[in-house]
């Protein structure tokens, strides 16, 4: 192993650095913290660490200085019954010169693969002179334990797939307001292509065809990565067969009972506990997101039913097995995640009346903003069912303002509550992700 980690240290320090498009966060590494980078599989962790390297590098430092492992390496497998010990012996056995005089910038990838690396990385921050860069797949290198287990030297950071401002940049299409009519017409028809193609950085240049592939590719390595192997589950079919339920179902409401009983059906003996588990499990890996009512009793907020979203709009109907996809449900899954970008408290909300509004936002500012997600208000029923359920939360929450997320209207609406705000969808992102 001593030989193999020496090999890999030495042939990326030959590799260029794929340093791919800037995103539009601004990662800080901080003094005797390790800096981890978490977010979903492929959605840009490894090429923001390649800025981050690149970025040492313009400041003189030299290549030998930064060490980088990624540890979904087959190679590597070993490590998980050996430790992680043998990387500082590798690479100082390369560097000899460098060990307590020069300062090594540790970058490694997807390390959670390897059990016990919280208290390795603690030792190497307080034995050796480094800086530590970390990524991971996995939420659980949010929790308090990670940060109990650490004794306070990390700082989590979340990455997601391309924001549509990032997606702009991609296109080389200038974001900023004030947009001529001219620019606004550009940018919707980006729109339409980020509505077809979704954030994952990989895919944004792909035909269709392989984009569909791909998505495939990123939902089966989910699954079966960071759900089946990751968590030994003995049921792998049953895991399959709720992540396509619930792929289905974005949007819509769903309960535990009931996503049991369909695995029931299915020939699944999969007790309540575990499907809840599963779900859980899902959140974890940044691929599907639960939100729950809002309600000041826990125990309502658990008993009603939940709405499921994914991490990527246009990554559900390349993997849904349904022919057609409610795409108003895709439009909420796009702006959910805008929210969660954000790190936002999201609820959906019912009215005493039974009327549901898409969404409760609390806001950095700890306000409150009600959102309805509607493709077109064009149809009269349709808007008098979404204004009358926005007016009913406006009222009883004593909001004076709301908003309604459509495709492509614009205007506001005068209600008994206060003034509703229509907004297209590409301009509340562009708003949205200042």
């Amino acid at each position: 192993m001593l030989e193999l980690l020496r090999k890999l240290i030495l042939d990326f320090e030959e590799l260029p650095l794929e340093t791919g498009l800037p995103r539009q966060l601004k990662i800080e590494a901080v003094r005797g913290k390790a800096t981890i980078c978490i977010g979903v599989r492929r959605s840009g962790k490894s090429t923001y660490m390649f800025q981050m390297m690149q970025g040492l590098l313009d400041q003189g430092v030299s290549r030998q200085n930064i060490l980088y492992l990624n540890f979904f390496d087959d190679r590597l497998h070993t490590l998980k019954q050996t430790g992680l010990d043998v990387v500082v012996e590798a690479y100082f056995s390369l560097y000899p010169e460098k060990k307590n005089t020069e300062k090594v910038y540790c970058f490694f990838d997807e390390i959670q693969t390897i059990p016990g690396w919280e208290p390795f990385i603690d030792r190497l921050m307080r034995t050796e002179n480094c800086q530590v860069f970390i990524t991971g797949s996995s939420a659980e290198m949010l929790s308090k334990e990670i940060a109990t287990q650490m004794r306070g030297r990390a700082l989590s950071w979340e990455i997601f797939p391309f924001s549509f401002r990032e997606f702009l940049d991609y296109k080389n299409i200038n974001s900023t307001s004030p947009w001529s009519t001219k620019r606004q017409l550009v940018i919707r028809k980006a729109f339409d292509e980020y509505w077809e193609r979704g954030g994952f950085p990989e895919v944004a240049g792909f035909s269709t065809a392989l984009r569909i592939k791909t998505h495939q590719e990123y939902f089966n390595s989910i699954l079966f990565r960071d759900l089946v192997e990751r968590h030994n589950v003995t049921h792998p079919t049953a895991v399959t067969d709720l992540a396509y339920r619930l792929i289905d179902n974005i949007g819509a409401p769903y309960s535990v009972n009931s996503l049991t009983g369909y695995l029931k059906s299915l020939g699944h003996k999969v007790p309540k506990a575990t499907v809840s588990e599963y779900i859980e499990w899902f959140e974890d890996a940044y691929f599907l997101f639960t939100v729950h009512i809002f309600d000041a009793s826990l125990s309502r907020i658990q008993n009603n039913p939940k709405k499921i979203y994914c991490i990527d709009h246009a990554m559900v109907p390349s993997v849904a097995s349904g022919i057609l996809v409610n795409s108003g449900h895709l439009l909420e899954s796009l702006v959910f995640i805008t929210f969660r970008r954000h790190d936002l408290k999201v609820s959906y909300y019912k009215t005493k009346n039974g009327r549901e509004v898409d969404f409760i936002v609390q806001m950095a500012n700890r306000t409150k903003r009600l959102f309805q997600i509607c493709e077109s208000l064009t149809d009269p029923s349709t808007k008098t069912r979404e204004v009358t359920a926005l007016n009913e939360a406006m009222v009883e929450l004593k909001l004076k303002t709301g908003t309604i997320i459509t495709r492509n209207e614009e205007g506001q609406i005068e209600a008994e509550g206060g003034k509703i705000h229509v907004v297209p969808i590409w301009k509340f992102l562009l708003i949205s992700e200042n």
